[in-house]
C-alpha cells in the first residue's frame, strides 16, 4: 500500500543521502575554491607585470599604493597634475595591450591617497582593488595554479566515488520512482470517485471493444457487487475524447491528424486515406528515382536506428520510407533520375518511362494528372463531409456545402463530355445538371454562393503545384549535371576533380530542399484543400488510467 511503500523509499532514500551527502559538500567547497582562485588569478595577472611584493604596502604605516590603467594621452599629463597635490610620489608604468593605454603603480603618502585617487578617475583610471594582496603576483598566480591542478584531482576522484554510488543505486531508486509516481497517479485519480462509507461511484470512458473487458474486472474486484450502466454518447456530444484505431500501416500517420487535431467523434477519421494519398503527393512532387531511393534509406536509418527507442522517430521512418518509394516509382516512368542524368551521360533513355508523361517533354499531360488527382482528391473530402453531416442530422449544410458542388462538377463533366465527343443530348442533360447546380448554390448559400465558385476553382487549380515542384526538381538536377559537365569538359586539371563534387554535394542540397517542400506541400494539401472540405475536429484524444511501467511489472 502507499504508506508501507514511502516508509520504504524513506528509509532507501536516508541510506543514499548519508553517503552522498558529505560528498556533495566536498564538491560545493571545491567548486567555490576553485571559483575564488580563478578570481585571483585574474586580478594577479592584471599585477603581474610589477615585480613587486605587495605585502611591504599592506604593512606600511606611512605609504599607499594606486594601481591601474588608463589612456595613455592622459598618463602623460598625470604626473604634472599630481604635483599640484603634491611632490612626494613616486610613479612607474608598463605598456599594456592594447598600446593604447599604460598600466601605472603609483606610490605615495597615505595622507594624498584619496585626492591623488579623484584627481585620476577624472582621467579614466581604472583602479585595480589591492587591498589585502600579499605576496608578488608571479608567486601567488604559480602557487593558485597548482591548487587548481590539485582541485581538478580531487573533483575528479570524488565524481568517481558519487559514480560509485550512482551504479549501486540507480536501478533501485528508479525502481522506486517508478512505483511513487504511479502509486500517485492512482491516488489522484481516486478524487475523480464519488464515494460514501460503504460505495464508490465512478464514471469513465472505455472504448467500445474494451467494454466486456472492463466489466469483467470490474465484477471480479467487487466479487459481483456492483451495478453497471453503459451510455452510448450522442452524435453532438463535443464532450467524447478521441481514440484512433487504423491498420498497422496507417498507425505513423495518426501523428500528422493529431498535429492537426484529432477528428469529432462519429466523423470520418481520414487517417487511412492519408496514409495512402500523402506518399504520392510526395513523390509526386518529387519525381526522381534516385532521390527517392535516398529519401527511402534515410526513413529506414530513422526506423531502425532512432525509431528503436523513439516512437515519432520510427512513425517519421516508415513515413519517409513510403514517401520514397512512390518517388521512386513515379520517377522512373516520368524520365526523372538525377535530372537528365541517363541521356546526359550515358546516352540512353530510361527504359520504364511512359512517354505520355515525361516530364520533361509533355509537362501539359503531368499537368492534367495533377489537376484531376486535386479533382478526385476534394471530391472524396465532399462526399466524406456530406456523409458526416448527413450521420449528425445536418441535411441543410450537407447539400450546401458538399453536395451542391458534386451536382454542379458531374453536370459539367457531362456538358463537357458531350461537346467532346459531339453527344448534343448529353451536352442538354450536363448543362441542366449544372444550373441545378447553380440555383442549389444560390438557394442554400444565396448570392455570396456565386463567388464561392471562383474560390472553388481556385482550391482545384492548387493542385497545380504538383507540377511546379515536379519540374523544379528535375530543373534544379539538370541544373547540377550542367554545371558538372561544363566544369569537367572546359576547365583545365581542376575541373575533372572539382566535377564530382559539384555532383554529389549539388544533388543531395538538390534532393534536402526539393524533399522538404514536397513535405510541406503535400501536408498543406491536405491540411488545406482536403480537410476544409468535410474536417470538424474534436477537443482532445482518449487518455486512459494506466501504468506507465519501464522497470517494473505486476506478478499475478
Amino acid at each position: 500500500d502507499s504508506e508501507s511503500l514511502i516508509k520504504k523509499a524513506e528509509k532507501e532514500l536516508s541510506k543514499v543521502e548519508t553517503k552522498i551527502k558529505s560528498l556533495e559538500s566536498k564538491l560545493n567547497q571545491l567548486d567555490t575554491e576553485k571559483g575564488d582562485l580563478e578570481s585571483t588569478i585574474s586580478l594577479w595577472g592584471k599585477l603581474v607585470d610589477f615585480d613587486i611584493d605587495f605585502t611591504d604596502i599592506e604593512e606600511s604605516e606611512y605609504i599607499t599604493a594606486i594601481v591601474g590603467k588608463m589612456p595613455i594621452e592622459k598618463f602623460k599629463k598625470a604626473p604634472e597634475k599630481i604635483k599640484e597635490i603634491t611632490d612626494e610620489f613616486a610613479i612607474f608604468d608598463m605598456e599594456t595591450e592594447p598600446p593604447t593605454e599604460r598600466k601605472i603603480f603609483l606610490i605615495t603618502l597615505k595622507e594624498h591617497e584619496d585626492t591623488i585617487a579623484t584627481l585620476l578617475r577624472r582621467m579614466d583610471f581604472e583602479r585595480f582593488e589591492i587591498a589585502g594582496l600579499k605576496g608578488k603576483p608571479s608567486e601567488v598566480i604559480q602557487k593558485s595554479k597548482e591548487r587548481l591542478k590539485e582541485i581538478h584531482e580531487e573533483r575528479k576522484n570524488t565524481i568517481k566515488e558519487v559514480e560509485k554510488i550512482k551504479n549501486e543505486w540507480e536501478e533501485e531508486l528508479l525502481i522506486l520512482k517508478e512505483q511513487l509516481t504511479i502509486e500517485k497517479e492512482r491516488n489522484e485519480i481516486y478524487s475523480a470517485f464519488g464515494e460514501t462509507e460503504n460505495t464508490v461511484m465512478l464514471e469513465a470512458w472505455v472504448p467500445l471493444k474494451d467494454c466486456e473487458k472492463a466489466e469483467k474486472i470490474i465484477k471480479e474486484a467487487s466479487e459481483e457487487h456492483c451495478v453497471i450502466e453503459r451510455e452510448k454518447p450522442g452524435t453532438d456530444d463535443d464532450d467524447v475524447p478521441i481514440l484512433l484505431e487504423n491498420p498497422r500501416f496507417a498507425k505513423p500517420f495518426e501523428t500528422f491528424i493529431k498535429m492537426y487535431s484529432p477528428p469529432k467523434y462519429n466523423e470520418y477519421d481520414p487517417t487511412i486515406f492519408m496514409a495512402l494519398i500523402l506518399p504520392f503527393f510526395f513523390g509526386f512532387c518529387l519525381t526522381d528515382a534516385f532521390y527517392g531511393i535516398i529519401d527511402a534509406l534515410v526513413g529506414f536509418i530513422l526506423y531502425k536506428g532512432p525509431g528503436k527507442v523513439n516512437k515519432f522517430m520510427r512513425s517519421f521512418g516508415i513515413i519517409f520510407m513510403a514517401c520514397g518509394l512512390w518517388a521512386f516509382i513515379l520517377g522512373m516512368v516520368t524520365n526523372g533520375f538525377l535530372g537528365d542524368f541517363f541521356p546526359r551521360f550515358l546516352h540512353i533513355n530510361l527504359p520504364t518511362v511512359i512517354p505520355l508523361i515525361d516530364a520533361f517533354k509533355e509537362p501539359q499531360n503531368v499537368l492534367l494528372m495533377a489537376l484531376i488527382a486535386g479533382v478526385l482528391h476534394i471530391n472524396f473530402g465532399l462526399i466524406v463531409g456530406a456523409r458526416n453531416n448527413i450521420k449528425m442530422g445536418n441535411m441543410r449544410e450537407a447539400m450546401g456545402s458538399q453536395i451542391v458542388w458534386l451536382i454542379l462538377e458531374l453536370g459539367i463533366l457531362l456538358a463537357a463530355l458531350g461537346w467532346l465527343f459531339n453527344i448534343f443530348p448529353l451536352m442538354v442533360v450536363g448543362g441542366g445538371i449544372a444550373i441545378l447546380g447553380i440555383i442549389l448554390l444560390v438557394y442554400y448559400n444565396g448570392l455570396f454562393g456565386l463567388i464561392d465558385a471562383s474560390g472553388f476553382l481556385g482550391t482545384i487549380l492548387s493542385y497545380s503545384r504538383l507540377l511546379a515542384l515536379c519540374l523544379s526538381t528535375g530543373g534544379m538536377a539538370m541544373t547540377v549535371n550542367i554545371v558538372t559537365e561544363i566544369c569537367a569538359n572546359l576547365i583545365p586539371v581542376i575541373g575533372v576533380a572539382l566535377a564530382p563534387i559539384i555532383f554529389v554535394f549539388g544533388h543531395i542540397a538538390n534532393d534536402t530542399f526539393q524533399s522538404l517542400g514536397a513535405f510541406i506541400h503535400s501536408l498543406r494539401l491536405h491540411y488545406v484543400e482536403f480537410f476544409s472540405q468535410f474536417f470538424m475536429g474534436g477537443k482532445r484524444k482518449f487518455d486512459p488510467f494506466s501504468a506507465e511501467r519501464k522497470l517494473t511489472k505486476i506478478e499475478r
